[in-house]
């Protein structure tokens, strides 16, 4: 059967691979009009031949390079070789395409930075109530149960409502899910914990030394092998969380080995969901979806046996007393904000590169640690706050050099 060519569609797949040619004339505006309306009558095979003089007569409109991934994005035109063509080969545009292409980078920019303002806001917003939270209910396990438990609430009635699609899954997914989401569970109770303990950006300032623990478990389970740069990046890294925490006021080992544990935990994660769920098809909200539900089932038993209903019965009733009915808003809000700023950091993953993801995830830490100082009027030293610019500054020149 013969496939019918859109004119886009041939522009890609059949003008782009030509060459231009060296040698150009220059083409009267009449010509060239006829030129351009020619390629929207190339509607199929049987007229491309027709159609071939226009086509290299483009080749004198002065046309913008694009480099293969800018051709294939330009106005959401695909080319049909994919990602066999070398990312250096270069595509003539014609302006039409080249205007459209702007426009849609442009769109694309901007959409990013609404992720990233939403996605730091939202951020800010739970680390602020979760520790409101955990200052008056100390239990983590609890805590971390509710912000699970709420997500799942928001996606099932989501996915009920058809809101959003619900995802196709399979048994070989969940399979593929179960390690990512114990070391989820791990990671998260863990930094709960650490923030029950000690300041928001005591234990931010620690959890910026994940890079560390991601280059060393890489080494040691995978194998995988750094280029100088990384390794020279992990040392401001290092220096500036061991400087952090020698000189915080309020150290509490607890809380340091909590925002330790999450680090490593979060690693194992990411590198279980790098293994695991390469190629399969569920976009990042309904991933992060599943991932909840299923943490929200591990957590759940080991929760009930470390704290347990009457411990928390008595410290709800202390909270209220203490707060009044503010104490409910405050957990209500850190159990939605926790999800919903997770869901737009999985979802931002479907639109950006790994490498723009760290530096906005860098750049996120760096917003909930001063905002966190300023609102609970944190007692920070000059030299403990050294220590922290060394240590995000670490994480961020760790996420170019390892782009």
């Amino acid at each position: 059967m013969v496939k019918n060519f859109s004119a886009p569609e041939l522009v890609t797949s059949e003008f782009l691979r030509r060459p231009m040619k060296s040698k150009t004339k220059i083409m009267s505006p009449e010509r060239r009009s006829l030129a351009v309306s020619s390629v929207g009558k190339c509607q199929s095979p049987s007229k491309v031949m027709a159609c071939s003089s226009s086509l290299d007569s483009l080749g004198c409109l002065g046309f913008r390079f694009f480099r293969k991934q800018d051709a294939l994005v330009a106005g959401g035109l695909k080319s049909s070789y994919g990602n066999d063509l070398p990312d250096d080969d270069m595509y003539p545009l014609a302006p039409a395409v080249v205007q459209k292409s702007d426009q849609v980078l442009l769109l694309q920019k901007v959409k990013i930075g609404i992720y990233f303002a939403i996605w730091w806001s939202l951020n800010v917003v739970f680390n602020i109530y979760n520790k409101k939270v955990l200052n008056v209910f100390p239990y983590p396990w609890l805590t971390s149960l509710l912000s699970l438990a709420a997500g799942s609430l928001i996606m099932l009635i989501s996915w009920t409502t058809r809101i959003v699609k619900p995802p196709k899954t399979d048994p070989d997914f969940w399979k593929a899910l179960a390690p990512v989401a114990v070391a989820h569970t791990i990671g998260h109770v863990a930094a709960t914990v650490s923030m029950s303990k000690v300041a928001v950006s005591f234990t931010h300032i620690i959890k910026s030394g994940e890079p560390a623990f991601s280059v060393l478990v890489s080494k040691i389970f995978l194998g995988e092998s750094f280029p100088i740069p990384v390794y020279l990046s992990l040392i401001p890294i290092i220096g500036g969380c061991g400087l952090a925490a020698l000189t915080e006021l309020n150290f509490n080992m607890t809380g340091f080995m909590g925002a330790m544990i999450s680090n490593v935990a979060f690693v194992f994660r990411n590198i279980f969901s790098k293994k695991g769920m390469t190629g399969k098809s569920v976009s990042g909200m309904n991933y992060y979806a599943c991932l909840s539900m299923f943490s929200l089932l591990l957590l759940t038993p080991f929760a009930l046996a470390v704290e347990g209903p009457q411990m928390w019965a008595a410290g709800w009733k202390k909270a209220v007393s203490d707060i009044g009915p503010r104490f409910v808003w405050w957990v209500t809000a850190q159990s939605v904000f926790y999800h919903l700023y997770n869901q737009v950091s999985y979802m931002s993953l479907d639109q950006i590169s790994p490498l723009t993801f760290s530096i906005g995830n860098t750049m996120k830490r760096i917003s909930v640690i001063i905002s966190s100082i300023i609102i609970f009027s944190t007692p920070v030293q000059p030299i403990n706050a050294l220590g922290a610019a060394i240590a995000v500054l670490g994480t961020f020149i760790y996420s170019q050099a390892n782009a």
